[in-house]
């Protein structure tokens, strides 16, 4: 036994002992897998050790990433929890019927991990939820250009505060590595021009994307409805509410503040990294050491969140209109730059094809996995990056990353595997993160006629 596992062991059972005299409930000590995967995970952190892992609790604002210009306080985080569940706020729809109909949580919502639990998630436009998302369809009222869906599968809002850009191809954000693009921040109200105000990716992608999905914050701020005034101006020092651009710019804010604290800090991993022992299964502690370990997915996947802000041309498909698993995709052209990737915003020829690295907790929440929604289950993801065999005719040869070579894992450490990130890193109680009822008395996360006979409301 190395020196270092032997370390492991005393402190782990000085612990033990510590907190045997001080609860009376029973402590789990660590077994040779526990110290096994501890060894692992010291390893893969580089010499960090299970800090390096930990979420922190979603009411620890010091601990969580922020940005500077947007520092995390109670009052933001809960005015933005409101308004990013606010069907209210959805009042310049392309078509009448769709007033107060949407919300930012039509396509980031609890019950889907975040992420929209269909291969493209839909604003405006869309009827419906089923249970968890799986439900909603396109509105027969809308011609499929009025549609707000976008070219990609829609990325989760899970773990965000370790993203400093945002989206698939990381163009929203000013700062870190964006910092020399400059010059393809477009003008004119394009999207990405918002980088020009300095804040990170969350922050950024706040303020553009509610005037992308057709949101008005500050309608909502000027009228009576609920106790919103009351509760901007416990957010931020409020002279005048008759400022229409910093109330949506605020209320933006407000949004990527609560976004920020969205941690799936209550998985079993996570309860195994604070010294519960017990919260993950023999058979998952066995999948983490070989996602750890010999899969080399840590290459990629490491940190609290599993994710970097790297980004890797794997040569996985893109999203295209027609069926997928009978949910129809539409409105995106074959030639849309968003299947460039990060060289479709930096325009530099080593960036072409290549997407951002997704965080991987609550993935079964919502059956599409890659950037095109081109696999339905945790374990053909797997078996796609074991084998490295590109399935995108026009990504191939030089286009695809080195690094995107087989692993050789046989069927039983896929299996592992796919039962860590399946379980292991599933926080169960998300709904923590939705409120009870909105100030506006409107349901959530969409409130349109099929929605509301769906969820009882």
């Amino acid at each position: 036994m190395n020196i270092k596992k032997l370390n492991l062991i005393l402190l782990i059972t000085l612990t033990a002992g510590i907190l045997s005299c001080n609860t009376p409930d029973k402590v789990i000590s660590a077994s040779d897998l526990d110290l096994s995967l501890e060894v692992t995970l010291q390893n893969s952190s580089g010499g960090v050790g299970k800090h390096f892992y930990k979420l922190p609790e979603s009411t620890d604002f010091a601990s969580i990433p922020q940005d500077p210009l947007n520092p995390l306080t109670k009052a933001k985080v809960e005015l933005g929890k409101l308004l990013f569940h606010e069907t209210g706020l959805a009042q310049n729809p392309k078509k009448g019927i769709g007033m107060n109909t949407y919300s930012c949580a039509s396509c980031h919502h609890a019950r889907a991990g975040f992420q929209a639990c269909l291969p493209q998630g839909i604003g405006e436009g869309g009827v419906g939820f089923g249970s968890n998302g799986e439900g909603r369809q396109k509105n027969q009222g809308y011609a499929k250009n009025e549609i707000d869906v976008q070219p990609l599968r829609t990325p989760s809002a899970m773990n965000l505060a370790y993203q400093e850009v945002v989206l698939w191809n990381g163009q929203f954000g000013g700062t870190g590595i964006n910092l020399g693009t400059e010059a393809n921040w477009q003008s004119n109200g394009h999207p990405t021009e918002t980088n020009k105000l300095g804040f990170e990716g969350i922050e950024t992608q706040a303020i553009a994307g509610r005037k992308v999905h057709r949101l008005l914050i500050d309608k909502i701020f000027m009228s009576s409805v609920g106790n919103y005034q009351s509760l901007y101006e416990q957010a931020f020092t409020a002279s005048s509410f008759n400022n229409a651009q910093e109330l949506n710019k605020n209320g933006a804010l407000a949004i990527a503040a609560y976004e920020r604290t969205l941690l799936a800090n209550e998985s079993p991993f996570q309860l195994w990294l604070k010294g519960n022992y017990g919260a993950m299964t023999d058979f998952e502690k066995n999948g983490a050491l070989l996602f750890f370990g010999k899969g080399n997915c840590a290459s990629c996947h490491n940190g609290p969140s599993l994710a970097n802000m790297e980004f890797h041309s794997l040569g996985m498909n893109d999203l295209s209109d027609g069926s997928y698993g009978g949910k129809e995709v539409v409105n995106v052209a074959a030639n849309d730059g968003a299947h460039e990737g990060r060289g479709g915003f930096t325009k530099v020829v080593t960036d072409m094809f290549k997407f951002k690295v997704p965080q991987l907790y609550n993935l079964k929440d919502s059956p599409f996995y890659g950037h095109g929604a081109s696999f339905t289950s945790i374990r053909e993801v797997i078996q796609y990056k074991n084998k490295a065999i590109p399935e995108n005719t026009n990504v191939v040869g030089a286009r695809i990353d080195s690094s995107f070579t087989a692993l050789n894992l046989t069927n039983e450490e896929i299996d592992l595997m796919t039962l860590f990130i399946t379980n292991g890193l599933y926080d169960p109680n998300l709904e923590r993160y939705t409120p009870e009822s909105l100030p506006s008395g409107l349901g959530f996360p969409n409130n349109d006629t099929q929605t509301r006979i769906d969820l009882g409301f």
